[in-house]
């Protein structure tokens, strides 16, 4: 009974305290595409995407009843990061759905002049970004008054506060009426209320526990990965290691539960559990942060969220020093000379194999298909010489002869010469320790993989083209891989089949390296149409700085000098994020987003023949 009039009161107080106008909601899933354009169109950089933001938690003054229900501290607000402008998830400040869409319209147009940097006056830099917002599009005016306007009467309707924060609320209120005109906010307690209209400063990381190296590699190769969907979760969140609650590591050296009972004692965590836990979606979305314990164990439930944490893979067998590449640098715009060391290995454990036999009905089909793409042979006729009479060149010759025209050197002969076909492929897979997900509940991402290099091979070798097989990840600049399956020397066979078979999971993905690799590959084939052709599972990434614009930015800079050497660059990805940034990176119609990844190992040689330009 207690229960259920503790959750009834809970629901009528959160409820009673719920601020804002739901019936006028609007969301960032429905305005995002238009939001999009709007971005790019105001000059904002293609480099950018839109991606809902986190809560955070500050401390306004809050009316009654949100103290009695402990709401009102956690708020969604907008600001800028070097990859993405993050904006709320749902907006509904305005009591009309027009206001709150043009609240997004106005955050974009913000965030397209620049970003209040953390260290920078949050006052001023927000009036100096309006008055820029306003100079460079003069349009806006009104749509800027309308939402000043709303904005200060729901702020007057709300708390009035101690003295110290009237003064401070008045000062914001000034500014947003007449941007540039207030210097200094006025101390007092607390934060101030949320101002919908400005950006905030990035939030600031939270401080991680120092990891020792011998930790890293205790957990490299630890979990082992879960079968069933994963979810994406919402915003980008923080996270610190902690210690674990069991370990035998603290100050207390005896339990008190080792001592011998009547019963055995068993140690049993039970905290954990295996079932699907249909909240875990949501309560990761409610956590500002999340600790991470170094324990290894894991329920069923699976939530995918932005976190940096380290890998594990064994190694394979290294093929030499490596070779230096460059690297673009877009905050200086500079390309580092020597930046990277590229490290061409060969997949440990690889023996001959033979194709598997769930995939040799496929691989058959295929195969017929694509050798009815062979270069055919051809007769060139009325040649000199030749191994066959030309019946036509002989009856027009002794035609002229009995007419008295003859050639004294006739040409009666035709000879047979082979065809061949002018291009040459370069398949780059994504070997990072993502695609040691599951795609599916029956699939992993490097199964996945794997069988695409199956029957692409199969499919390839049928059709007597020019191709090579291979794989990367990284580990810094220093340590990317870059694995040999297949060159453009070597035959199709066991040999390749068992490099395949042998492929591993593990490390990150410095694209840009890898891709001005292959370039370098790919640019010592004769053929006059050459195909890159990349295939992912994610966007670039890095233990260092790589993550996030960085490698974006570099990435785009190795596509752009594969273009200029004569490469045709093209992309096959099953990251259903990946339409927030692969048309930056690839273009428009340079790439192909799979939405059920067991169907990529049969489609590829579709797409590759739509690529080609041929039609079997």
């Amino acid at each position: 009974m207690e229960d259920i009039v503790g959750a009834r009161w809970h629901n009528l107080i959160t409820r009673l305290a719920r601020t804002g106008f739901p019936d006028a909601r609007v969301t960032l899933e429905d305005e995002g595409p238009r939001l999009a354009v709007v971005f790019r169109a105001l000059g904002g950089s293609p480099a950018l995407s839109i991606k809902p933001s986190t809560e955070r938690t500050l401390s306004p003054p809050r009316p009654l009843l949100q103290k009695i229900a402990g709401t009102g501290r956690k708020h969604a607000l907008a600001w800028r990061e070097e990859d993405c402008v993050r904006l709320p998830d749902r907006l509904q400040v305005f009591p009309r759905a027009q206001l709150n869409r043009d609240l997004y319209l106005w955050l974009v147009a913000m965030a397209s002049v620049g970003q209040v940097r953390s260290g920078a006056d949050w006052l001023g830099g927000n009036q100096q970004a309006v008055l820029e917002t306003l100079l460079a599009y003069p349009g806006l005016q009104s749509v800027y008054v309308q939402l000043v306007d709303a904005l200060i009467e729901l702020r007057n309707a709300g708390p009035l506060g101690s003295a110290a924060e009237q003064r401070r609320e008045a000062c914001i209120q000034a500014a947003l009426r007449e941007p540039g005109s207030q210097q200094q906010l006025p101390v007092a307690g607390g934060d101030p209320l949320p101002v919908p209209l400005w950006l905030y400063p990035l939030d600031e990381p939270l401080d991680q526990a120092p990891v020792s190296r011998q930790q890293d590699n205790e957990d490299e190769g630890a979990a082992a990965p879960l079968k069933g969907k994963v979810k994406q979760g919402k915003g980008r969140k923080k996270a610190q290691y902690v210690e674990d609650m069991d370990s035998k590591t603290g100050m207390i050296v005896f339990r008190l539960e080792s001592l011998f009972s009547w019963s055995e004692y068993i140690p049993l965590d039970r905290c954990a559990d295996d079932t699907e836990d249909e909240d875990a979606e949501r309560a990761a979305d409610d956590l500002e942060f999340l600790s991470l314990s170094r324990k290894g164990d894991s329920g069923n439930s699976r939530l995918r969220i932005d976190l940096d944490l380290p890998s594990a893979s064994e190694d394979d067998i290294p093929l030499g020093d490596g070779l230096l590449l460059p690297e673009w640098d877009w905050r200086k715009q500079k390309l580092l000379a020597n930046h990277c060391r590229v490290l061409p290995m060969l997949p440990r454990g690889a023996e001959p194999a033979g194709l598997p036999e769930r995939l040799k009905p496929v691989a058959h089909n295929l195969r017929r298909r694509f050798e009815g793409l062979r270069p055919q042979k051809m007769w060139n006729k009325r040649q000199p010489v030749g191994s066959q009479l030309d019946l036509e060149a002989c009856i027009s010759f002794t035609t002229d002869r009995m007419r008295g025209q003859a050639n004294a050197q006739p040409a009666l002969w035709r000879q047979e010469s082979p065809q061949h076909r002018d291009l040459a492929c370069l398949v780059l897979a994504d070997l990072s320790l993502s695609t040691d997900a599951w795609a599916d509940n029956e699939h992993q991402v490097i199964e996945v993989i794997r069988d695409s290099l199956y029957l692409l091979g199969e499919a390839l070798d049928a059709g007597d083209d020019s191709f090579a097989l291979y794989g990367f990840s990284s580990r810094r600049r220093d340590h990317v891989r870059f694995s040999l399956i297949k060159n453009f020397a070597e035959a199709w066979g066991d040999v390749i089949r068992g490099r395949i078979s042998a492929l591993r999971p593990g490390y990150y993905t410095r694209m840009g390296a890898a891709i001005r690799q292959a370039t370098e590959i790919l640019k010592e084939q004769p053929a006059e149409q050459r195909v890159l052709l990349l295939l992912t599972d994610g966007k670039p990434n890095d233990l260092d700085i790589y993550e996030g614009r960085y490698g974006m930015e570099d990435t785009r800079h190795a596509l752009l000098e594969a273009r200029q050497a004569g490469l045709e660059p093209f992309c096959v990805t099953i990251d259903q994020q990946a339409s927030d940034y692969l048309p930056y990176l690839f273009g428009k119609q340079r790439y192909q987003l799979i939405q059920r990844a067991a169907e990529l190992p049969s489609l590829l040689p579709k797409l590759y023949l739509l690529l080609t330009g041929r039609t079997p």
